[in-house]
């Protein structure tokens, strides 16, 4: 596209913004937690395929921590039957406690009762093997837009409490003298009101005079005027 730029003077230079400048978009982390050597290779590849980066893969659950700790992927792909003592399903527990990286469970198991174990993780989706490259495709996708939409309600909502938090500053009964007008602050001290709003609030103030204390401090001009 070409954009016209006023320079100094009368002159226009045509600028030309270059396609080929623009930073490639970064390809989504995975990490794949599978068991089977033979398995997780042909799952890389896949992956692979689909333009994501595998940024690790892990055999045990242990592992799985590890690398969700500190990799941060985007997803994980998670086989619920691995080696060791901690099986998928526990091992997503543990991540979820300390991360809320998206899951999705990758088993032969179609067990009603694994299936319901793994729901107490709130996992983003449950594969069964085995499955296609479009089912695969589907549901990381899927996981990845929800996921980004999921933490984007997230800092919406934390906003408006903050904002509402901002707004309740000032509400509810404060002490001000009868006399001078002056409020008294948490600290106990006294402070203007003008001062206390702004600092509790976002206000901003612009001082002037009322008509009524106009004429009290100047009453020779309203004399004048009068007259």
């Amino acid at each position: 596209m070409c954009t016209l730029v006023k320079l100094k003077g009368t002159k226009l230079q045509s600028q030309i913004k270059d396609p080929s400048n623009q930073p490639e978009p970064v390809p989504a982390k995975i990490l794949v937690v599978e068991d089977d050597k033979n398995v997780a290779a042909v799952l890389e590849a896949r992956l692979e395929s689909f333009g994501y980066d595998v940024c690790d893969i892990a055999a045990t659950g242990v592992k799985a921590i590890d690398s969700a700790l500190n990799l941060n992927p985007d997803l994980i792909l998670m086989d619920i039957l691995l080696e060791g003592e901690m099986n998928g399903i526990e091992a997503a527990n543990k991540i979820k406690e300390q991360s809320n990286v998206p899951i999705i469970f990758l088993t032969c198991l179609n067990d009603p009762v694994v299936l319901e174990r793994a729901i107490d993780t709130n996992p983003y989706g449950y594969l069964v093997k085995p499955y296609d490259n479009a089912a695969l495709k589907s549901a990381i996708e899927i996981t990845l837009i929800r996921h980004q939409a999921d933490q984007e309600k997230e800092e919406l909502i934390a906003k408006l409490e903050d904002a509402l938090l901002q707004v309740k500053r000032l509400s509810g009964l404060l002490p001000i003298c009868a006399s001078c007008k002056r409020i008294r602050d948490e600290g106990g001290g006294w402070q203007q009101i003008e001062n206390y709003i702004a600092v509790h609030s976002e206000a901003d103030f612009s001082h002037g005079i009322c008509p009524e204390c106009a004429r009290r401090l100047y009453p020779e001009v309203y004399k004048d005027k009068e007259a």
